[in-house]
């Protein structure tokens, strides 16, 4: 493996993003650190004008910014996978194009403790969401492993099973370059499986396990939600596959690194529940189907309230009456609560 540059490299992956594109550049162009950085962009090919976007920062900063133009839409793991391959840095950071970074030291807090702590693989801070439709800035859940140094091994399990709030939120982060790319050539299959269906998981999973994770109470990164995205669609059937890429990634690494614990029993019987539900407000026989298939694979030990669903769903008549019921339940809800905000 060929010598990294001294630099920090960081990704920005963007599709169909020309609302934030520029903001989330402008985020990262402006960090003051005392190693050069470069900015590696991976453009997916967009149907609106992120490209141009693009195409004008990288006119503007041709020093710093390389830009991928995709000549078709590779997706997410290959897009991200491809930039990391081109980047040329010691350590690797990352932009998602709708997230900000908020603290212009960001890059420099974390590099110094790279340099200092040649046992650390990853760097993490904190962060917060950023509704993009309220501007409301908000908090994440309670994490884990907040002291400043953990021994990666120990992180594992809560990797695994993380569901709703990352363990490490990537796009606060800095890792080296040098491990991350071992463990991509080591095993190409665990980064460009699409039917893992993401990026960060495996990477954060990778980096706790060669070493010792750093973190940094300091907030450096908006997280956008409040719109549609790979990770939360308001398309049911979307929604089914995400979850189910993203743990069939867990259950790969739970089983390649022999990972086992009565927590990660319970998260694959959670998940199955939560695909359950995906299928039944579907209706979907096929979704079913392939529900009951992930609990074969994944071993998993079936809850009662997933056995109810499953139960409903085995008869199509009484599917369709129990979702009828749930939509009225639903109107009856929205119209009580529409009754009280007339009351106020």
């Amino acid at each position: 493996m060929k010598d990294r540059e001294n630099i920090v490299s960081v990704i920005v992956t963007t599709y169909n993003q020309e609302d934030t594109i520029g903001r989330a550049l402008d985020s990262v162009l402006c960090q003051r650190c005392h190693l050069p950085f470069e900015i590696v962009i991976g453009e997916d090919c967009s149907t609106d004008h992120t490209r141009q976007i693009c195409q004008e920062y990288a006119e503007r900063y041709p020093q710093q910014i390389r830009l991928i133009c995709n000549e078709h839409n590779k997706g997410l793991l290959d897009n991200y996978f491809d930039c990391l391959l081109a980047c040329r840095g010691k350590y690797i950071a990352d932009c998602a194009g709708d997230d900000c970074w908020v603290d212009e030291q960001k890059l420099e807090k974390e590099v110094r403790i790279m340099e200092e702590h040649p046992e650390v693989t990853l760097v993490h801070t904190a962060w917060r969401y950023y509704n993009e439709q309220t501007h409301a800035v908000t908090s994440p859940l309670q994490q884990p492993f907040t002291t400043s140094m953990t021994n990666g091994k120990e992180m594992l399990e809560a990797i695994i099973t993380q569901t709703r709030t990352p363990v490490i939120q990537l796009c606060t982060s800095l890792y080296r370059a040098e491990t991350i790319l071992k463990e991509y050539h080591a095993n190409p299959f665990l980064f460009r499986n699409r039917d893992f269906g993401c990026e960060d998981l495996q990477i954060a999973f990778l980096m706790a396990y060669n070493g010792v994770i750093a973190y940094l109470p300091d907030v450096t990164l908006h997280y956008s939600v409040g719109h549609e995205s790979v990770s939360a669609s308001a398309d049911e059937k979307k929604q089914f596959r995400f979850v189910k890429r993203v743990t069939s990634l867990s259950h790969y690494l739970s089983e390649t690194y022999h990972i086992k614990s009565p927590a990660i029993e319970r998260y694959f019987s959670y998940r199955i529940f939560a695909l359950a539900m995906h299928a039944f407000r579907t209706y979907s026989p096929l979704l079913r189907q392939e529900v009951l298939e992930c609990e074969q694979v994944w071993n998993a030990r079936r809850e009662r309230r997933t056995s109810l669903v499953l139960c409903v769903t085995r008869h199509k008549t009484l599917w369709k009456t129990a979702l009828l019921i749930r939509d009225i339940k639903k109107r009856v809800c929205a119209f009580s609560q529409g009754c009280k905000i007339f009351q106020l």
